[in-house]
This record gives C-alpha cells, structure tokens and sequence, in this order.
C-alpha cells in the first residue's frame, strides 16, 4: 500500500509502538510516522506507507494544532504530569492577568527545549541523560505560536488551544507561562487536533484500521500521496517523456502534454500519460528546464522499470 492513514494516537502508546502494531495489521514493513508524539498524549499522528514514507520529514515541517489542560502552581523535571515535582508556589495572580500572561506567548519566541525530549546531544537523546540524572546545558530554538485560545479557565487550570510551528513542545510552553506568571505550571494532557492537512475527526484508531482491512475497505480510507501536494500546479507528460520521468531525468517543456506558465523556480508535481502521480519537479529557469525534486513512483511504475 502507498499512501497515508490518518491514526489516532490513544494514551499509552509511543509513535513507534503505532508503527509496530500497523506493520502486523497490514502486514507491510515500509511504514513510517510523520513526528513523535509523546505517550501521554493523543490525538493525530500522519503514518506513511510504501513510497509515502518519503513523505515523512516533509510533514514533521508542517504546523499543528493542539489542546492542552495547564495546571498552575506546580513545576515537574518533565513539564507534565508523569514527572516528579520540582517545586510548589501559590498562584496569585487574577484571570485576566493568566489571560494576558498566555496570549504574551503568541508570536515567535526562543523555547529551550526540555530534558525529557527525543533530541540529541551528542548523539545521544535528552530524556536517556535525564534518566541518569544529567541535566544538560540546551540551546533556545526558534518556534512560532500563530495563536492560543483561552477555552476554559478556573484558576489553577486553563484549558488552550494552541496553533503552533514544528518543533514546538506545548508542555514547555505551559512551563514556560508559569515562568513568566511566578507560580510555576506544568501540562496535565494533551491532544493533537491536527497535523498539516490531517484532522482529528478524520482520524482512525488501530482498531478501526483492523476492523477495515478484514472487510475490504481500508483503501478508502488510505490518503494519497498526490493529495499532499494538491495546491502545486501539475503537469502530465506525453508517453515519449515517460522514459525519462521513470528514470528520475529532467524534463523539457517538449516532453509536458500541455505548455506551463510558471514563475522562476515554480515546483510543480508530475504525472506520467495515465494521469499517474509520480514526482516532484522544479523549474529551472536558466536551464529552461525541470529538474527533479523527490520521487514517488507508485508500485506498477517500479515494475515497468
């Protein structure tokens, strides 16, 4: 199968655990997930298949929306609620000055990345040091909060809704509130509401994608890798030029079925003469050229090969 399911995550799992149980359900090794979601939390998680699996770093890029419960007055060494308690202070301030406090985050601002993460140090992951009791000097990265909603607030908890950039960890950013508040917080849950283009509400647990696949219908359910790129303009070759797109060459205007008017360095995604999606092409003006960006040729191409 090539394409993308759109999972959801139930509590308890890690990324990789979804990963694992998928490959015995469809009997597939070429599966991948599209950004890690950690254990205690829920929600959306992108899972690619067979060629799809190119897809995977392209969509960790994409922004996400989540929800989260912020808990005031308590710091944790994770920044959640699994972790042991770092300190305790009283929470002081009124409502509207937590409100403020929050919608100060939005914008870009420096996140120092937490302890208990998947990033490396020297080729060796944060949250293995933090295990054995290291506390490691991390670098602020950029991140991007586009928005935060205010859903409920009855003090010591918030519950917001975060629209943010890759990379963003929500728990540093309730530890981060409670920082700028004096008091401290940590984030007690989290669901993923969105990743890219792939909601919530269209999300299928693992029991549902087994449930599909005994009776037939878990294509219907499966997200084409076409589908990612639906904005791009897109052009189709003729059958002479299907010898080079299979390859991987370039390709001229001559070998497109129909002209493009494109801007210098215009992407565009490509089809063979059937209509078929097999890669992405990028417009080289001084070339007068397209030269090929990733391919995705689907399991019938590859045998023509």
């Amino acid at each position: 199968m090539d394409g993308i399911l759109n999972i959801y995550k139930k509590r308890g799992f890690t990324s990789h655990d979804v990963v694992a149980k998928l490959r015995g359900i469809l009997h597939q090794k070429k599966i991948g997930h599209t950004g890690t979601l950690d254990p205690d939390a829920e929600g959306v998680l992108p899972v690619c298949l067979g060629n799809a699996t190119k897809l995977c770093g392209m969509l960790t890029d994409t922004s996400k929306v989540y929800r989260c419960t912020m808990v005031l007055g308590r710091t944790t060494d994770t920044q959640d609620a699994s972790g042991k308690t770092v300190s305790q202070a009283p929470v002081t301030s009124t409502e509207d000055e937590v409100r403020a406090a929050i919608k100060g985050f939005v914008g870009q601002y420096d996140q120092i990345p937490p302890m208990y993460s998947a990033k490396k140090v020297n080729g060796k992951k944060l949250y293995e040091l933090a295990r054995e009791g290291k506390e490691w000097e991390r670098a602020a990265c950029p991140v991007e909060i586009y928005d935060i909603s205010v859903d409920q607030l009855e003090l010591p908890k918030a519950i917001l809704t975060v629209s943010c950039s890759k990379g963003t960890y929500i728990r540093t950013l309730c530890h981060d509130i409670g920082q700028k508040l004096g008091c401290g917080a940590y984030m007690e849950d989290l669901l993923r509401l969105r990743v890219g283009q792939f909601v919530l509400d269209d999300a299928l647990s693992l029991e549902e994608v087994e449930r599909m696949r005994d009776v037939g219908c878990l294509k219907q359910a499966l997200i084409s890798v076409e589908s990612v790129f639906s904005s791009l303009p897109c052009a189709k070759v003729t059958e002479a030029g299907e010898r080079f797109l299979y390859n991987g060459n370039p390709l001229m205007p001559s070998n497109l079925s129909e002209p493009l008017q494109l801007c210098p360095h215009q992407q565009i995604r490509v089809q063979d003469s059937r209509g078929c999606f097999c890669a992405l092409y990028r417009w080289d003006e001084e070339k007068g050229q397209y030269r090929p960006e990733r391919m995705f040729l689907p399991g019938r191409v590859r045998e023509l090969k």
